[in-house]
């Protein structure tokens, strides 16, 4: 077994190392896969230069592909605050991030009801939601620890998450504002979901669970005004179920994108606290 001791906020831990969840969706280009929002698949084909063709099955040296998807429509992806804004505020200006204690919580949504006729943006009474409420339930055995990153997994959890078409004008659950508050409340600053969007797929425009967790107001495009401008969202991950509700060591792993979004591989570790 391979450990690693830390410290947060003065407390210690020990993370197993040795044995990693991973929250990434596999995209398969040539397979089933996730798709929310675009009209077409992400798709591969080899290079061509030349007299070059980059596979190795058609007779060349070695293989060389060509990738087409969108990393906010084609599965596991982390975006931040130039995702909403019109100053060019690129991913890999970020990240890397440290590793970060997370706390793994798993909530069913519920129809929005009547809060729908106070919500922002375009609404229905039958959008299934997450609250603040759910939230604060979820996590209430961990409220006293020091985590500063949010895994939410929703239930059901079946596995066809890993290659769900999300289409319509409310393909998936989203976050309230109440919820959002929450999350901001607690200082989350790496949050990861199992949906392709912390809002409704057609709000209207507002993406206001967005705004809320990045502290930017609404209408605001200028990405120096948000409050919270370095935190991180991570959306379309997948956690099994053999990962357990309760705390982890986070691994973000985004590669060096200069854009508001990147393909990502979220990692959660198991962890104990040590006794001082």
């Amino acid at each position: 077994m391979l450990d690693l001791e830390f410290t947060t906020f003065g407390r210690r831990w020990q993370a197993e190392v040795s044995a990693p969840v991973d929250l990434a969706i596999t995209l398969r280009f040539a397979g089933p896969q996730p798709r929310f929002f675009a009209d077409a698949p992400a798709s591969a084909v080899p290079l061509r230069a030349g007299r070059f063709t980059g596979t190795v099955a058609g007779g060349s040296s070695c293989n060389c592909g060509v990738y087409t998807l969108s990393p906010h429509c084609h599965g596991t992806h982390t975006e931040c605050v130039g995702h909403v804004t019109d100053n060019a505020t690129a991913l890999a200006g970020l990240t890397p991030v440290p590793p970060a204690l997370a706390l793994l919580v798993s909530v069913r949504p519920e129809p929005l009801g009547d809060a729908a006729a106070d919500a922002i943006g375009q609404r229905h009474a039958a959008d299934p939601v997450i609250t603040r409420a759910q939230l604060a339930v979820a996590a209430a055995r961990w409220t006293g620890d020091p985590w500063t990153a949010l895994v939410v997994r929703t239930l059901p959890n079946d596995p066809g998450k890993r290659h769900r078409l999300y289409d319509g004008p409310c393909p998936a659950p989203y976050f309230t504002a109440d919820a959002m508050q929450w999350i901001v409340e607690r200082e989350v600053t790496s949050l990861v979901v199992d949906l392709p969007s912390l809002d409704r797929a057609d709000d209207g425009g507002s993406l206001t669970a967005h705004r809320m967790y990045w502290g930017l107001p609404p209408n605001v495009l200028d990405a120096h005004q948000a409050r919270r401008g370095r935190a991180l969202v991570t959306e379309l991950a997948y956690a099994p179920d053999t990962a357990t509700d309760g705390l982890y060591l986070l691994d973000l792993q985004v590669p060096a994108f200069a854009a508001d979004a990147a393909p990502s591989r979220p990692v959660l570790y198991a962890v104990r606290e040590i006794a001082p």
